[in-house]
């Protein structure tokens, strides 16, 4: 059997399910140009999306030329694939817009320069546009019969609930994506997720039946969590790659917090590191689980990866006022709007501003006006307990008086009772 280096990496890197026969001998024979197809539906992608990127990835860096498809033109129309129900429909302008926010996001991954395998971004909307339905009928239609699209996962799985003429057509829509680029571009290769494989190899057999040539196909594994719930989700929806749909501190933490077993699971599928690096932290974190070796490897790579190693540093910091000691200094640096983040959910309560500006005891003020603990005699029981911070600043004087020089941002003080009970109070 002939082995391929790129198959191979995606292989121990459980990044490959499925292929169609003759690609290990296409990929050693030529530089191939592979693609994946991207959703337009959003401004952003996700980290759902980041499997599909990887592919990409990985194809450029064994020498490969990657192309990022945007469906201008699928997007329009919606992929039933996975799907219990018709998706809204998008305008140009939407669809526009929400493909250059992605290409922004693509260009961190992939090397877009004018080497010869260089990235390529194209939207497949510029060559349906011109493309009327009678033609597509006629010239595409013809070559594929209604049993064989019956017969697709995607669409088997949706006929008792229904579905339109629309979402039925579009895996033929895909398919001429496939073939419009193998005329055009020389692609000869389409990757993406395994419930895509019916919609590539409907690419493979229009090519097929359209040109005589040969076209392969591609997909790597749906990444699951380890308790068979779908990944990429967050108790607050999807983590995006856009910054201001999910902050890198937010980014961060999602990585931080996954499981023992997703993040070894996951740790070769989106890391860049080698197999060597990648096998060694999964060592070292068997040998010593609290440490947390490959969640903090995982987040580290892929915040800086997505963001920044600046955004990367912040995210750290951040954590570690949140969960380290003596950290009064580092809270008093954070922006306001890391540290309305970090502290987010936490009981608030506000306080006029002048009770501050005069000194307030702070026996009065953690019962009395944020009703943070019963009783002023309770503050300062646990105070002496040493079980009060202000600030993250353990108290030590049961009569300490607050003032302005205490503020956060110069408007918020952060309580906190024990080791996690926490307090935030907005001075007005």
């Amino acid at each position: 059997m002939t082995t391929n280096a790129l198959i191979e990496e995606l292989t121990w890197r459980n990044l490959l399910h499925d292929k169609t026969p003759g690609l290990e001998e296409q990929l050693n024979k030529e530089m191939t140009t592979g693609y994946v197809g991207f959703d337009p539906t959003a401004d952003s992608l996700h980290i759902g999306n980041l499997v599909p990127i990887m592919l990409l990835v990985h194809l450029q860096r064994a020498g490969h030329r990657p192309i990022a498809l945007v469906g201008g033109a699928t997007g329009m129309v919606g992929d039933p694939s996975g799907k219990t129900a018709e998706r809204q429909l998008l305008s140009i302008e939407d669809i526009n817009h929400n493909l250059e926010c992605q290409k922004k996001q693509l260009q961190k991954f992939l090397d877009f320069s004018d080497k010869p395998n260089g990235a390529i971004l194209v939207n497949n909307y510029d060559w349906f546009k011109e493309l009327g339905f009678l033609n597509f009928i006629r010239d595409v239609g013809k070559h594929i019969s209604v049993n064989y699209m019956m017969a697709k996962d995607s669409v088997k799985n949706r006929l008792e609930t229904g579905m339109s003429f629309t979402e039925f057509s579009y895996q033929l829509i895909q398919g001429y994506d496939f073939v419009h680029l193998f005329r055009e571009s020389g692609v000869r290769l389409q990757m993406g997720g395994s419930d895509q494989w019916g919609n590539i190899t409907t690419g493979t057999e229009l090519i097929r039946r359209m040109t005589g040539g040969e076209a392969y196909a591609l997909t790597a594994p749906l990444v699951k969590k380890a308790d068979g719930t779908k990944f990429g989700k967050s108790e607050g929806g999807n983590v995006w790659l856009d910054r201001n749909k999910t902050s890198p501190y937010k980014f961060y933490q999602f990585w931080l917090n996954v499981s023992d077993e997703d993040a070894m699971n996951w740790f070769p599928i989106f890391s860049l590191k080698t197999r060597e690096e990648i096998e060694g932290i999964i060592a070292a974190h068997k040998e010593a689980p609290h440490t947390r070796a490959v969640q903090h490897a995982l987040a580290e790579e892929l915040t800086t990866r997505v963001h920044s190693a600046e955004d990367l540093e912040q995210a750290k910091e951040a954590s570690a006022v949140l969960f380290g000691k003596n950290t009064s200094e580092q809270l008093k640096t954070l922006d306001e709007a890391l540290l309305l983040e970090i502290f987010e959910g936490v009981p608030q309560a506000n306080v006029d501003r002048a009770l501050i500006e005069t000194g307030c005891p702070i026996a009065e003020l953690f019962a009395d006006h944020s009703e943070f603990f019963p009783s002023r005699g309770e503050v300062r029981k646990m105070i002496k307990g040493g079980g009060v911070s202000l600030n993250k600043a353990k108290v030590e004087d049961t009569e300490m008086v607050v003032n302005t020089s205490d503020l956060l941002q110069g408007k918020y003080l952060l309580a906190q009772k024990g080791k996690k009970e926490y307090y935030l109070i907005l001075v007005k």
